[in-house]
């Protein structure tokens, strides 16, 4: 049965650092650096700190120097493989593209480590063991991916979470949060100035960086179009996706007040 976002749903889950907390403690978040549309990379990582991740690192083998020019200091930039990362707790895939060597190394990962796959690694779905994985598909995606919306896409959503051991996340004007275990959300709290190239990217990096903070993959992902929903109501007309990043303070102070 279908219900609709609210904070009830998944503020006691909302992480909260404490005094004896560090880094490590509050999760490492890996986003795997795209080689061409390296602006997305960048917009998830600054993302996925801001919304409270202890670190992040961005994983380019290809394109580190680019990303170590134009990434916020706290973001570190590695040349190296994912299995050399030390202490990871999610791997964000996606923004701005995955090839094929990224999702290689991705498959062979430990099935321990949370996914978030968004854009092109949304591929990777049901090819995979891991436990935990988030998709984050616009309806383009979802109909390249999972098939056809058809007329009742709630119903639709709902089967391929279920199907797929997977949360997933419809992105539009009315988001659908689907978990495996059959709840379903509507998410209509956002402003029509999110459609703008690089939202996803930012919302991909939010429900990474909640999900490396510990929290569980279903109400990270209503937590996170939420409050990126909140953060864009705020902002209003000649809203840019950089805009949104920056509001999640005030969205983060409402909620933890």
């Amino acid at each position: 049965m279908k219900s609709f976002n609210t904070p009830d749903l998944w503020l006691s889950a909302l992480p909260q650092p404490n005094a004896d907390d560090h880094k490590y403690t509050r999760g490492h978040a890996v986003i795997v650096g795209a080689n061409n549309y390296t602006g997305a990379t960048r917009l998830a990582a600054a993302s996925c700190s801001r919304i409270g991740s202890g670190l992040v690192t961005v994983l380019s083998p290809s394109q580190a120097p680019v990303y170590r020019m134009t990434l916020p200091a706290d973001i570190m930039v590695r040349e190296d493989s994912l299995a050399d990362i030390n202490r990871p707790t999610v791997v964000l895939a996606g923004p701005g593209g995955c090839d094929d060597a990224a999702a290689e190394a991705i498959r062979a990962s430990d099935t321990q480590l949370n996914l978030v796959l968004d854009a092109d690694a949304i591929r990777l779905c049901g090819l995979l063991g891991h436990e935990t994985q988030v998709a984050t598909p616009h309806a383009g995606e979802f109909q390249k991916y999972f098939g056809d919306l058809s007329d009742d896409p709630p119903a639709k959503v709902g089967e391929i979470a279920r199907a797929r051991n997977i949360t997933l996340v419809l992105k539009g004007a009315k988001t659908l949060i689907a978990a495996p275990d059959g709840r379903l959300v509507e998410n209509t709290h956002a402003s029509p100035y999110l459609a703008k190239a690089g939202s996803g990217d930012v919302l991909a990096g939010m429900i990474a960086g909640l999900v490396a903070q510990g929290m569980p993959a279903f109400e990270a992902a209503c937590a996170g179009v939420w409050m990126h929903g909140d953060a864009s109501l705020r902002i209003g007309p000649g809203l840019i996706p950089q805009d949104l990043i920056a509001e999640f303070r005030a969205v983060l102070g409402a909620l933890l007040a």
